[in-house]
């Protein structure tokens, strides 16, 4: 059994979980690093510190991942307290999904700012699940699937509850 999820803000919680199940999970702090590689995520915040990163995930649902949890759709003068130190958008595109590009750019107009789009595929993510999937070849019978709920339920609430969306999503394939 594995996980196919980065760190992702929990700063090790999410490992201790995997270390308690005894599975392996997506090598990275987030999923920056296992789309567009640690070394091209550091470059692009070192250029540009005030750099806000997206991924497709994040241009689909900006709205439901973003501004609803954050209170900007109910509380829309508090963007600059969010965001006002950003400088610009840096978009790790993994797919030519039509209609994609103009979400991407009404998510840069509401920053106010310009949006480099970097193609980075799904190569990185393909060879991760690879990596952790190939020991697990072996003991096939051993694989499974870690219900959302199961995974909301051993992570640290606020963690959990800013992802449950996201996990559901991925643990499924099927939005919740």
């Amino acid at each position: 059994m594995v996980l196919a999820y980065a760190d992702c803000g929990t700063y090790g919680a999410l490992d201790k979980v995997c270390e308690r199940l005894g599975i392996g999970r997506l090598a990275g702090l987030h999923c920056y690093d296992v789309f567009a590689g640690p070394d091209r995520v550091r470059a692009a915040l070192e250029a540009e510190p005030g750099t806000y990163l997206l991924t497709d995930f994040l241009v689909r649902g900006f709205r439901r991942s973003v501004l609803v949890p954050l209170g900007l759709d109910r509380h829309p003068e508090l963007w600059a307290d969010y965001f006002g130190h950003y400088r610009r958008l840096v978009w790790f595109t993994q797919s030519a999904e039509p209609g994609l590009a103009a979400q991407a750019e009404e998510v840069a107009a509401m920053f106010g700012l310009p949006l480099t789009v970097i193609d980075v595929g799904t190569s990185g993510l393909e060879r991760e699940l690879e990596a952790l999937l190939a020991p697990a070849a072996i003991c096939a019978k051993d694989l499974g699937v870690i219900h959302p709920l199961i995974l909301q339920d051993l992570l640290p609430a606020p963690w959990a509850e800013s992802h449950s969306a996201s996990v559901a999503t991925s643990a499924t394939g099927v939005k919740p």
